[in-house]
């Protein structure tokens, strides 16, 4: 199962977002919003824990693809909690357990704030990768929790 949902995310592109999944979605304490769209039954990450998640990135203005574990190569192994992410997704990884599929809105607060993040391929260091102040949206899929 774990190996078709998998092929699955590397080969369909993900849809963009939309408002009918923010109607659904819950709001944490610090603003993160989240909608599962597959429950996990899997062990639910703690501080500490190592995840495995495969991931696509949108700006929330405009729906665009700003980053993909795909075009990364694999899966993101990343320790949840541990400040290795932006704060709102470390936030989220620890809402989902293994097997879960979510969309996830993190607020530009809880991301890159009022400084964004430069494009690294920018040699003049004006062009935004992810522009100040941008809220932004992920589709998660938690593969594996160790």
């Amino acid at each position: 199962m774990a190996g078709h949902a998998q092929r699955t995310l590397v080969t369909a592109t993900p849809a963009p977002p939309t408002d009918s999944l923010l109607a659904r979605a819950t709001t944490t304490a610090s603003g993160l919003r989240y909608t599962l769209r597959q429950p996990g039954s899997g062990p639910l990450p703690k501080v500490g824990s190592r995840v495995t998640v495969h991931y696509t990135g949108f700006l929330a203005t405009d729906g665009h693809i700003f980053d993909t574990s795909v075009q990364q190569g694999g899966p993101l192994k990343v320790r949840a909690g541990q400040r290795e992410v932006i704060r709102g997704f470390d936030e989220a990884l620890l809402l989902l357990p293994q097997g879960s599929r979510a969309r996830v809105w993190i607020p530009a607060a809880l991301a890159y704030g009022a400084k964004g993040r430069l494009d690294p391929d920018d040699d003049d260091g004006r062009r935004y990768l992810i522009p100040p102040n941008t809220d932004l949206i992920f589709e998660l899929e938690v593969l594996k929790v160790k």
